[in-house]
């Protein structure tokens, strides 16, 4: 089952806050993302069940298939953020922007962009 773009959000922003602080709780990628507790429970069930998280008693974590996703879309978003940025688009646009942008390319597209330009997607962001 392939995934919804908002289910890539959800991924990636459980991978930052995990780089970020080590232990996500559902309550803080609710405030991350600035939807409610219950979209986050309602997404974390179905990622649960499609193999993407495991849950815990108090905390979310990735699985292998997901963490490969969520670093996948962290090193788009990243990607775009900074092209947009280094061509002189303010900080909030790149990041609201980039967010959208990280969604809508194929693999191979992203790739032989990235090629083509000469850079890679930075993860320090």
């Amino acid at each position: 089952m392939a995934l919804r773009e908002s289910g890539e959000d959800y991924l990636e922003s459980i991978y930052v806050l995990s780089e970020r602080q080590g232990i996500v709780r559902s309550i803080d990628v609710a405030e991350y993302l600035g939807v409610t507790k219950a979209s986050v429970s309602k997404a974390m069930a179905a990622l649960e069940s499609t193999g993407y998280v495991e849950m815990g008693k108090r905390d979310v974590h990735l699985t292998e298939r997901g963490l490969e996703v969520a670093r996948q879309m962290w090193e788009r978003h990243c990607f775009f953020v900074g092209l947009l940025k280094d061509a002189g688009v303010s900080a909030e646009v790149a990041s609201q922007e980039g967010c959208h942008m990280e969604h809508c390319l194929s693999e191979e597209s992203f790739e032989k962009l990235k090629s083509m330009l000469g850079r890679d997607g930075d993860r320090d962001q």
